[in-house]
């Protein structure tokens, strides 16, 4: 499956300027990392989470974990937990299962970012598919995105 059409018309209308990076067949996120040789730190990842009901984006290092304790402070909420991959899949249509780019806002889902994926200058991600990632630059990203910006992750 190629790179996602939304994906890709919502960079080319923005004028933003990306690499589409062809990888081997990776599942996860450190798997993606291993195939374009990328540290695990520069590789965005989405995860989908239920905040006190909703779906909301969290984006955060390939090599990091989620630190759910962090989410529910952040965002004074009741109870957060990890979605489901069947309970989230039809909110990506175009796109495998576990390889949403980051760019939830485009799905109508509010995204959340770890400060230190802000760090560096470029951000690589899931374009849709498990063989197929995206390189641009941060600034992009938190320009399109408007993410809110957290401490989100325990660090491996």
């Amino acid at each position: 499956m190629p790179i996602s059409t939304k994906l890709k018309k919502f960079l080319d209308k923005n004028n933003v300027k990306y690499l589409t990076i062809t990888h081997s067949r990776a599942f996860t996120a450190q798997e993606i990392a291993a195939t374009m040789h990328c540290p695990g730190k520069e590789l965005a990842k989405s995860v989908i989470v239920k905040v006190n009901g909703d779906y909301v984006m969290v984006v955060l290092p390939a090599s990091d974990k989620i630190d759910f304790d962090e989410i529910k402070s952040a965002l004074n909420a009741d109870w957060v937990e990890l979605a489901s991959e069947e309970e989230f899949k039809g909110l990506f249509p175009e796109c495998e299962v576990g390889a949403m780019p980051i760019l939830g806002n485009i799905y109508g889902l509010p995204v959340i970012v770890s400060e230190s994926i802000l760090k560096d200058e470029d951000v690589y991600f899931n374009a849709g598919s498990h063989t197929e990632a995206i390189k641009m630059k941060t600034s992009d990203f938190k320009k399109l995105a408007k993410p809110r910006v957290e401490k989100l992750a325990l660090s491996d």
